[in-house]
């Protein structure tokens, strides 16, 4: 029997898909990306907010299609949207055979037999149970990196988020099955390990009664094989002194963190349910770029949230001007039902979240420009992702780039490289947010 999965949203749900991919192998399951040759589809669904609940819908009734057809023998959801709207999917979506919430992956297993068997039934668990931690998975983007979730949930409720609502509260995964999680990893060939969670800061409170991040990190950065580690997803007003310390010391763990910070407009942030201000803000960036002097920093903001006047606004762009991060993205805001900012007065037209979405993101490519051309000339260590074969050059990254969401450096070189290699290499050039390279190879300096 072969399984089409499809995974939706974002790098922690993707943990989810790789973990539950591994549990299916061991029942004997196979794999397949031809709907015409699936017996069996799994959508694992996203509903964080607007579109990608419309696409996560759109895709289950594409699957619900291939169902009543009788193309496939059994159409499974997971995820986050068959957490919070298991109701509504049985009602409007009646040929999907069975539902698994966001704390039952490790039952897919027998949801997908049940489902085959005609006897298919919902897998649901309290939202506040041990969080989902299997050793063996498969690796889905490409090999040399993977992502590993660290924790579950999140305790900040912010007020236009669903995340506590579908993941339940804030639950950190033990150390020592991280450990072999991640040496299993390299042991296949994983060489940048990503540490995921809606918030990885807090790593460690629940089970340690201390953030324990740092001495999560030593412990990854004594795995030989790995040789980057990049953390994503740190809330700036839980960075430790103790993080930055192992940040600046260990070299394998990347110049690099993901600073969610949504806004800088005190008043819109207390809105927000946010627990920082701009002048903690404006001193934690500070700090890490004095300890860490070539760190990247990258963070996503919130436009046209409700209540966001032209001069919050305003406060906004002017911080953004001046703080010059590294890395950016603006989401628009969207109203999801059953979160308190839904609810609040002032909502702001769409047409007004998108021109100051746009308007941020036009500022940010300037900057981002500007940073790029200040590269020339820099060595850096890149990774190799590929090759384009059509131009002779190899697609890179370097540490200031994850996976994704950030930009790449094309590097151009005749020597033989493999996805996955390390190597030294030399900007020469960039184009918008992509830099360009050639190698270096210090073999030629030695005596």
């Amino acid at each position: 029997m072969d399984i089409l999965f499809v995974s939706l949203g974002c790098d922690k749900n993707l943990a989810d898909t790789e973990m539950m991919l591994g549990i299916l192998q061991k029942r004997g399951f196979g794999f397949t990306d031809d709907e015409e040759k699936a017996d069996i589809c799994i959508v694992n669904t996203c509903c964080f907010i607007g579109d990608a609940k419309e696409e996560s819908i759109e895709t289950l009734l594409e699957m619900a299609q291939l169902r009543k057809e009788g193309r496939i023998k059994a159409l499974i959801a997971t995820g986050c949207l068959a957490q919070r709207y298991r109701e509504e999917i049985r009602r409007e979506i009646p040929e999907v055979d069975a539902l698994v919430g966001t704390s039952a992956i490790e039952e897919i297993g027998d949801a997908v037999e049940e489902a085959l068997s005609g006897r298919g039934q919902d897998h649901y668990r309290p939202l506040d149970g041990p969080p989902a931690a299997c050793v063996d998975r498969i690796v889905t983007t490409g090999g040399h990196y993977a992502y590993l979730k660290i924790a579950e949930g999140c305790d900040k409720r912010c007020t236009y988020c669903v995340i506590p609502k579908v993941r339940g509260k804030y639950r950190s995964i033990p150390m020592e099955t991280l450990e072999e999680q991640a040496r299993r990893l390299a042991e296949g060939g994983v060489r940048e390990l990503m540490l995921v969670a809606q918030e990885t800061t807090l790593y460690g409170v629940d089970l340690y009664g201390r953030k324990s991040l740092p001495g999560l990190l030593k412990r990854l950065a004594a795995i030989p094989d790995l040789h980057w580690i990049r953390v994503l997803y740190c809330y700036p007003e839980e960075i430790t002194e103790e993080l930055i310390d192992v940040m600046a010391a260990e070299p394998k763990i990347c110049r690099y963190l993901d600073i969610p910070i949504q806004h800088a407009s005190d008043e819109v942030l207390r809105r927000m349910g946010r627990r920082t201000d701009q002048e903690h803000l404006r001193r934690q960036i500070g700090i890490l770029r004095e300890r860490i002097p070539d760190i990247c920093l990258r963070t996503t903001l919130i436009s046209g949230f409700p209540g966001e006047s032209q001069e919050d606004f305003e406060e906004l762009y002017r911080f953004v001007n001046e703080m010059e991060f590294d890395r950016l993205g603006v989401f628009a805001y969207s109203q999801e039902e059953g979160t308190a900012a839904a609810a609040m007065p002032d909502q702001i037209e769409d047409e007004v979240k998108e021109a100051r979405r746009d308007e941020l993101m036009e500022l940010q490519q300037a900057i981002a420009f500007e940073k790029a051309e200040g590269m020339i000339g820099q060595e850096l260590e890149v990774v190799v992702e590929g090759r384009m074969t059509e131009e002779d050059v190899y697609v890179t990254r370097t540490y200031r780039d994850a996976p994704d969401v950030d930009g790449y450096l094309f590097l151009h070189t005749d020597r033989g490289l493999m996805s996955g290699d390390f190597v030294r290499a030399r900007v020469t050039d960039f184009n918008e947010y992509d830099l360009s390279g050639e190698m270096v190879d210090h073999r030629e300096d030695e005596p």
